[in-house]
């Protein structure tokens, strides 16, 4: 039976890809799509990515929208009520707890979009985004271009010796490269 104010069934959605691939780009595009639809509206990103600024989602691009920065994955649940979407940016930065979070969400009805990092700078996946790939209605994967040889680019090859998991940065740190460049870049040892 169709109950006539039963809430539409939430999904997640998940953008990702490289660095420079304009995931946040897309996600901001989304946001704002559904702001226009006068649907309520909550991001959040979290608090260690301080790179652009502590209380926007910004782009390589430069296009910005407000956020919330938040510690972990639990305080989203806390943050977003009476919404209709919710926008997370650089998940691969949450705890494996993101996961849960995104499905609670959209089992109660909401829009979940999330986007970030498919794989680290060693090219392995990446903190919970396997995961929340898995239980997506909707994955996207988007590519940048390699700066070597101009074909499509899925890796971030990072530029430093450092061996952190976590070390943000931008084109001073990383740089797209292709599957190709990639291998042979981690083979010369570069």
């Amino acid at each position: 039976m169709f109950l006539e104010n039963a809430k539409k069934p939430g999904q997640i959605e998940v953008i990702c890809g490289s660095m420079f691939s304009g995931k946040t780009e897309e996600l901001i595009r989304r946001l704002r799509r559904a702001e226009i639809a006068h649907l309520r509206v909550e991001i959040f990103k979290p608090a260690v990515d301080t790179r652009y600024s502590e209380e926007e989602v910004v782009s390589h691009d430069s296009n910005s929208i407000r956020s919330t920065p938040v510690e972990s994955s639990a305080s989203i649940l806390l943050l977003a009520s009476e919404v209709d979407v919710v926008g997370i940016d650089e998940a691969q930065f949450f705890d494996e707890g993101i996961v849960d979070v995104c499905n609670i969400l959209a089992s109660q009805g909401i829009r979940v979009i999330a986007a970030g990092l498919d794989m680290d700078y060693l090219g392995k996946p990446f903190g919970p985004m396997p995961a929340l790939m898995a239980v997506a209605e909707h994955v996207d994967k988007v590519h940048a271009i390699c700066v070597r040889c101009g074909d499509p680019a899925l890796r971030s090859h990072r530029l430093t010796k450092s061996d952190r998991l976590v070390e943000l940065g931008e084109k001073d740190i990383y740089e797209p490269l292709c599957r190709h460049c990639f291998d042979k870049m981690i083979k010369n040892g570069e």
